[in-house]
């Protein structure tokens, strides 16, 4: 059985989630209400969509300025940590995962294959970190498709269960963090903390667009 806590439906068993997120805007919200309710939230910023690598540098950079202040466990991908050469290489595999649908209009075939790549990097660190649920601020976003999200949470979490029973079993925590008053309480923490606010979603192909 599950809690229910207005619109938002915790997991049964949830007392800590990973938290893919994608900038500090999206994620103050979020962060606030899981604090709120006795969830610690782990924010692992995964994001190698994100064009040009000063761009990147700039949401990485608040997304940590937004966790310290909270006091709340901040994760830079491993390899993206290690410097501008490192995020070229990621940068790189990610434009391999979306080959093809450069031209895809935004909310097409390329957003769900980028979803897709940045949440089963979600998955497996969830997994690495023997932490069972995992969840992302992509679905708080404006410019985001729920149901595309949702989607490719659960295929990566499907995909990273293999046969070893060894591993921990990892569970997308699939939810509209739109709902109860987060989408105004972004807006105000938008302004509390004076965030940098992006005017694109990240990528090249959306930021031409």
């Amino acid at each position: 059985m599950k809690q229910k806590r207005e619109h938002i439906i915790v997991p049964e068993g949830c007392k800590r989630v990973l938290l893919h997120a994608c900038c500090a805007p999206c994620s103050g919200a979020i962060v606030e209400w899981l604090l709120a309710h006795g969830i610690e939230p782990v924010i692992y910023y995964f994001n190698p969509n994100i064009y040009p690598r000063e761009e990147y540098e700039i949401r990485k950079t608040e997304s940590k300025r937004h966790a310290e202040s909270l006091g709340v466990q901040w994760i830079d991908d491993e390899q993206s940590a290690q410097g501008p050469e490192q995020w070229k290489a990621q940068h790189c595999l990610w434009l391999d995962g979306i080959k093809g649908l450069e031209h895809e209009p935004e909310r097409g075939k390329r957003c769900e294959a980028c979803f897709y790549q940045r949440l089963l990097a979600a998955a497996r660190k969830a997994q690495e970190l023997g932490i069972p649920f995992f969840a992302t601020t992509l679905a708080s976003s404006r410019w985001k498709n729920l149901e595309q999200v949702n989607a490719a949470g659960l295929k990566a979490a499907e995909e990273v269960q293999g046969d070893d029973m060894q591993c921990t079993k990892v569970q997308f925590w699939a939810q509209n963090w739109r709902k109860d008053g987060l989408q105004d309480r972004r807006n105000q923490l938008l302004k509390e903390y004076n965030f940098y606010n992006q005017l694109y979603c990240g990528c090249e192909f959306s930021r031409r667009g």
